[in-house]
Order: C-alpha cells, then sequence, then structure tokens
C-alpha cells in the first residue's frame, strides 16, 4: 500500500512539473507518458475543470487561457521539435508590440506535421532549425538572430529587410556582429551581400533605413565627408543624439520619416533645431523622397552648405545620368 501510495505521489509531481513548464498545458500523448487515464482528461474537459485548446491539446484549468497556455498548446499540437518562429519569435523577443493572429512555428524538415490545415497555425519546415532553436528559452523559440534572418527572408523589399536589422539591434537586443555570425552559418541567404554591407553600417550607428539611405544614396555615392553617426550631444536637461553631424563644419544633417517623426513630436525637432543653433551648428533636413529620386539634390545643397562652411573638397556627380550635384 505504501508503495502505491508513493507511485500515485510520484505520478502526481511529474504531472505537476509537466504542467509548470508548458503553462499548465499538456498534450494528450504527455499524459499517456504519465501514466494519466485518458477518460480521466476528458471528464476533466466535460466536468469544466479543463478545457480543450487543440485537438489532443488540453489547458488544466478554465477561464481565458494567456498567450503563453496559446503558444504552448500550438506547439504541442504540431508535435515534437516544433518551435516558435518568424512573427511569432518576434513577438516573444520583443521586436513587435503585438501578438499576430496566427502562430508561426517551424519544424524539422524531416517531419510532416498535420496533412491538413491547421486554424491560427502556419508551419515551416527547415533542415536547421534545431541548430537556430533557442537551448534555453520556454516555450521553445528560434534565436534572436535567426528570428531576423527569418523574417528578412519574407520581406519583399531590402528597405523592409534593414528595418528587421535596425529594430533588433535598436532595441539592444542582438548586436550588429550576432546576425552576422549567423548569416555565415547560413547556405543560401537572400540579400546576402546587401544585409552584410547593412550590418557593417549599422555597427557605425546607421540604425534606420534613412540614415542608411542617406549614407548610400547621398554621402558616398557623391563623395561628401563622413557625418558622425548618432553624435551625442551633452545639454543641461540631459544627452541627446544628432542624425548625422559634420563636426568639424558644424552642420548636422537630420532625417525625418512619417513613422519616426509624427507631427505632435515636430515641436520638439524644433527646439533641437534651435539649440543646435545656438551652439552654432546649423540644421538640415530631410524626408524619405529626399533620399530617393532627389537624393543628387539633397547631396548638392548638404554639399553647398559644407562649402560654405569650410570644407575644402569637392562633390562629385553619382552613376546617375542625370545626377544633379554641382562638381
Amino acid at each position: 500500500m505504501f508503495a502505491a501510495g508513493q507511485a500515485r505521489h510520484d505520478q502526481s509531481m511529474a504531472v505537476s512539473r509537466q504542467l509548470g513548464i508548458q503553462a499548465e498545458v499538456i498534450a494528450r500523448r504527455q499524459g499517456a507518458q504519465l501514466d494519466i487515464d485518458v477518460d480521466l482528461m476528458r471528464n476533466r474537459v466535460r466536468n469544466g475543470r479543463w478545457q480543450r485548446l487543440q485537438r489532443g491539446v488540453y489547458a488544466a484549468f478554465s477561464g481565458e487561457p494567456t498567450r503563453e497556455a496559446v503558444l504552448w498548446a500550438a506547439l504541442l499540437r504540431v508535435g515534437p521539435d516544433a518551435t516558435l518562429s518568424h512573427q511569432t519569435a518576434a513577438e516573444r523577443h520583443g521586436l513587435i508590440d503585438e501578438p499576430s493572429s496566427v502562430v508561426t512555428i517551424t519544424v524539422p524538415a524531416s517531419r510532416h506535421p498535420a496533412q491538413v490545415k491547421i486554424q491560427g497555425i502556419v508551419i515551416h519546415r527547415s533542415d536547421a532549425i534545431l541548430r537556430t532553436r533557442h537551448p534555453a528559452m520556454l516555450p521553445p523559440c528560434t534565436r534572436i538572430e535567426d528570428t531576423v534572418l527569418d523574417l528578412i527572408e519574407g520581406t519583399s523589399t531590402f528597405d523592409d529587410a534593414y528595418a528587421w536589422i535596425c529594430r533588433a539591434i535598436g532595441r539592444r537586443r542582438t548586436t550588429a556582429d550576432r546576425i552576422r555570425h549567423a548569416m555565415d552559418a547560413r547556405k543560401k541567404m537572400r540579400w546576402r551581400s546587401e544585409i552584410a554591407l547593412a550590418l557593417g553600417g549599422a555597427d557605425e550607428g546607421i540604425l534606420s533605413v534613412l540614415e542608411y539611405r542617406y549614407v548610400r544614396r547621398v554621402e558616398r555615392p557623391h563623395g561628401l565627408p563622413s557625418a558622425r553617426r548618432q553624435a551625442r550631444i551633452e545639454q543641461r536637461t540631459g544627452s541627446r543624439y544628432l542624425d548625422n553631424l559634420y563636426e568639424e563644419h558644424r552642420l548636422c544633417v537630420e532625417l525625418d520619416g512619417t513613422a519616426a517623426h509624427p507631427a505632435d513630436e515636430q515641436w520638439r525637432d524644433k527646439r533641437r533645431d534651435t539649440g543646435n543653433a545656438v551652439r552654432g551648428i546649423l540644421t538640415l533636413r530631410f524626408g524619405i523622397t529626399d533620399l530617393g529620386d532627389r537624393r543628387c539634390e539633397t547631396a548638392d545643397a548638404v554639399a553647398a552648405v559644407l562649402r560654405s562652411r569650410g570644407w575644402p573638397g569637392a562633390p562629385h556627380r553619382c552613376s546617375r545620368t542625370a545626377c544633379a550635384v554641382t562638381p
């Protein structure tokens, strides 16, 4: 009798541990492994003590499931080695602020999970998922660097791809070196050379698509001197940072985009420009269109101001036939 009681206690402890790890969610197959009678689990669902979250997956509680419980249920429904990836992994790493309506999961390429579509779940297959899976995160999730690279693979433009890099580094979730190392481990990678170049830019502090465009489309192709990126300026109210500072010539180039500088922040920008002027720093502001088709005109304007402030050099025309720069 003592042995039977001890066995029941051990079983109860094992079940509690499993539920504790998985946000109080358990798969029917796991219950069978822990010697929980299938009919017992079904009865608990029928009497309202438990609830069914996915086919063959139960929550050992009633009431609204947490986000973590929903994610565990999706993983358990898909099966062994299932790993949160792409947008759902980005959510877990703090790269996006709102959970998506679907849960994105990657499984090993050798696996063929549910042949029918599972509502609310998108499944990818990859030979590398066991390598790209984070060694400690629960629920299982891809590493942040590989999450960024997976998201890049799904973008339609390089600007969107670079935006993911900017977000990951700008939010201090990873570094350019770590993303570069993760990319080196991949045999195939979309925009590999562009990303390598962009990661070099991120090391210099170019943490927005606009800044990247300014350097690659305006400054370098037209032979302008290199500005200091995210230059720190001390003031009585604390530190602030200038996008591009040509320190020797007391010129600041700030880059504005609708997402980064909504209308209610424009007064803050004007106060910053006034503060720069007090220090003898002239501020030029350019928007996204100034870095696209009008990039040569932008370079010409910056060059003109730099020359008026003592720059001894001269700009040159870029490879565009209609380049508007005056050498």
